[in-house]
């Protein structure tokens, strides 16, 4: 963000709360630019014995990872973290158990986790270029983002 949204106003930095943010400089409009992390709901989705593992179209055939997907306003995590399983893949799930909540940095986003259980058959959503079904005991997590959650599930399992 370069601009103020409120009085189009050439953002600039300035110490607030201890933090440096970007602000507007007109003492009347005093717009500040916060730049919080975005939610994500974030799916283990367990599959009979497996565990489904998802590539979105863009990303490197050898990436795999949870099913995620923005919150949506006036949506519980829980509500969204289903509405995306549904959409990405087709499948009816209930929650089974809260995981964690996880920052990513790289993206500013703030992840929310949870294992579900899935019935159905796979169909994939348009965003999604492939799936795989990774054994429970084979299922390895991975340094960044939803690979944390990953890591907290296998070892609370």
């Amino acid at each position: 963000m370069k601009f103020c949204p409120k009085c189009a106003s050439a953002l600039e930095v300035r110490k607030t709360d201890d933090r440096e943010r970007l602000a507007c400089p007109d003492a009347e409009c005093g717009y500040i630019y916060y730049d919080n992390p975005t939610p994500v709901v974030a799916a283990i989705v367990q599959h009979g014995d497996d565990v489904i593992l998802v590539r979105n179209h863009g990303w490197p055939e050898t990436w795999y990872g949870l099913v995620t997907g923005f919150l949506e306003r006036d949506e519980t995590p829980e509500e969204g973290v289903l509405r995306e399983v549904k959409e990405e893949l087709d499948l009816d799930a209930s929650v089974e158990s809260f995981v964690g909540v996880y920052t990513f940095a790289m993206r500013n986003e703030l992840i929310v986790a949870y294992h579900v259980a899935a019935e159905g058959e796979i169909t994939l959503g348009d965003e999604l270029a492939d799936f795989k079904r990774v054994p429970v005991d084979k299922l390895k997590p991975w340094g960044f983002g939803t690979g944390e959650a990953v890591r907290d599930w296998l070892a609370n399992r």
